[in-house]
């Protein structure tokens, strides 16, 4: 059945569903907060890989006359939440310490904040079928919860090396996405993977090609930077200040 009404950003089906991933974050961060780090990220791999079965079984079924069994291209795992499953298969089956904080510093901001923008941004192929709807909103609460559990975690602690990395990550991210887009469009589907070809929705502030797509682009990478750079305060915070102690004792 289709939900039409439920289109509207801020709807009644739209409060009710951002309603319901607040109580499933803030209950999974209550009663799951003292769980290792190894644990989130099984807890967290197994929910993606339900996620991606209903996902890609209903998207199937919804289709079959005109795919016969494919998945459309727009539906691959290539956005930034959907391709956080990838990076915690790599969490569980690599040894590489470098490797693991690499995707943790990275995923702990474009969790925690592409998982709140894609909440708060109702899509069609989020807000279309109940099933859909419900498998959508509960994935993103779930990454949402790994990067505030990350963030509480006494195991895991950011640093300035962290931001750098992050920030290049971000970049190469970008650039596989532009890369993959252009791979798969056919000028039939809407291949925008991670948003870098068209705004997520229409007439939003600031993410729009009201001036062109350069101006669009900057604009969303400079959002994404700050947006970063915001879960970096701490470290730059104690960096100055081991600055200044440094330079006090040599002083004395």
């Amino acid at each position: 059945m289709y939900l039409f009404l439920a289109n509207k950003m801020f709807g009644t089906l739209h409060i009710i569903c951002l309603l319901s991933c607040a109580v499933v974050i803030t209950l999974l961060t209550i009663f799951l907060r003292k769980i290792s780090i190894e644990k989130s990220i099984r807890i967290t791999l197994i929910c993606g890989i339900i996620s991606e079965i209903i996902k890609v079984g209903t998207y199937i079924i919804i289709n079959e006359e005109e795919y016969g069994g494919y998945l459309p291209k727009t539906d691959l795992p290539f956005h930034l939440c959907s391709i956080q499953i990838i990076f915690l298969l790599i969490l569980t089956f690599t040894k590489k310490e470098s490797i693991k904080r690499l995707l943790l510093s990275f995923m702990i901001p474009s969790c925690l904040i592409g998982g709140l923008g894609a909440l708060m941004i109702p899509t069609s192929s989020s807000l279309n079928r109940y099933v859909i709807t419900f498998q959508y909103y509960m994935y993103h609460a779930v990454i949402m919860w790994f990067a505030l559990h990350l963030l509480l975690s006494k195991e895991f602690k950011l640093t300035l090396k962290d931001y750098r990395n992050s920030l290049l990550f971000l970049l190469a991210v970008g650039m596989l996405a532009i890369y993959v887009n252009s791979l798969l469009n056919d000028y039939i589907h809407n291949i925008n993977f991670m948003y870098v070809v068209n705004p997520p929705a229409e007439n939003l502030p600031i993410l729009n090609k009201n001036h062109g797509w350069l101006v669009y682009i900057l604009s969303y990478g400079g959002i994404a930077v700050v947006a970063i750079t915001m879960f970096y305060i701490r470290p730059f915070i104690e960096f100055f200040k081991s600055k200044s102690k440094k330079q006090q004792e040599t002083s004395n």
